[in-house]
């Protein structure tokens, strides 16, 4: 389908790692303003934003396809808030090669779309939630939407057996830390993984420095302390440290987003819904692919820039990275 077959080479980089996953950002909005990720004015007073249109990521898939992308991840802002994505989950799901397309989300709106999106073939959700309680999610996410929130977790839980359940939770010091059972909990009778996740520094300056920071070794070290029964499993990649618990039908993750470095197995590249695609989480440098796609380049030069964002890509982006890491993780889509 589309300009999918048109070219067969990998997306090989400089130390031979091969690129078969894309994270596409398809929106910049969201309908939260968490602390950890952007400023409660973050975006206003920027003007109109441009973003990729439904016919311009819908090219971009079939190039990333042709090049040996295998996985596809829609993320933003808030994925939910494009009225197509449901259109964009079944176009990526039909694009010869691509085997796996996923979707993480806030949850507000997902209740609205679980069924169109997993009847569109969607293959699996990671689902963002910090905490149960009101006024802990209100002052993490500045907004009172826990209510909307909890009504598409249930809808969620509903499907476990259909996709792949993953819940994010990104867990602060003396803010949430205290709700660490009661998200391990939710292995007990669901078959989904529970990911605890460091803090990063792409926080547009909010509470990197403010003490909140839990480290991996610290959450582990909590976890053991609570369920001494914790049996280490084979993970991989940035689920490298994963776990059960004896009787229990899910897994539990933890996350080193910081502490740990994962640059030597990247695969991945990341697209913005600007249209720019960004070969490291810690370096400025991107390739503009909005504009060739909007002045009708052919899928070869298309394909040629995502070559150049791979040969940009660093052995160790957080060395290669320095003082220049991004401000926050809404600019490029987590």
């Amino acid at each position: 389908m589309g300009e999918a077959g048109e070219n067969t080479a990998q997306l090989v980089d400089r130390y031979n790692r091969q690129v078969d996953y894309v994270r596409l950002s398809v929106t910049s909005r969201c309908n939260l303003r968490c602390v950890y990720c952007m400023r409660e004015e973050h975006g206003l007073s920027d003007g109109p934003v441009e973003e990729l249109g439904y016919q311009e990521i819908c090219r971009i898939v079939d190039v990333v396809a042709a090049s040996g992308v295998r996985k596809i991840r829609f993320t933003g802002g808030e994925p939910l808030l494009r009225g197509d994505i449901v259109d964009l989950v079944r176009y990526a799901k039909s694009v010869d090669g691509i085997d796996t397309v996923v979707l993480t989300t806030n949850g507000v709106l997902l209740d609205r779309y679980i069924e169109r999106l997993v009847g569109a073939g969607l293959d699996g959700i990671n689902f963002s939630l910090d905490t149960f309680d009101a006024g802990r999610y209100a002052a993490i996410t500045r907004r009172n939407l826990l209510p909307d929130v909890l009504v598409s977790f249930a809808s969620l839980l509903r499907y476990t057996d259909a996709i792949t359940v993953k819940i994010n939770v990104l867990l602060l010091r003396g803010i949430n830390s205290s709700e660490l059972v009661d998200f391990a909990e939710l292995t007990r009778k669901n078959r989904i993984t529970v990911r605890f996740m460091e803090l990063m520094p792409f926080d547009d300056h909010q509470i990197w420095r403010t003490g909140k920071f839990m480290g991996a070794e610290k959450i582990l070290e909590t976890l053991r302390s609570i369920y001494p029964a914790l049996e280490s499993l084979l993970g991989h990649a940035t689920e490298h440290f994963s776990f059960s618990l004896p009787g229990y039908r899910g897994k539990i993750a933890i996350i080193p987003a910081f502490t740990r470095n994962f640059c030597n197995q990247c695969n991945r590249l990341r697209i913005s819904a600007a249209g720019r695609i960004i070969s490291c989480l810690y370096s400025r440098k991107s390739v503009d692919l909005l504009g060739a796609l909007r002045n009708g380049a052919g899928a070869g030069q298309l394909r040629s820039l995502f070559q150049q964002a791979t040969d940009m890509k660093p052995r160790d982006g957080k060395v290669a990275g320095g003082s220049a890491s991004r401000t926050s993780m809404s600019e490029i889509g987590g």
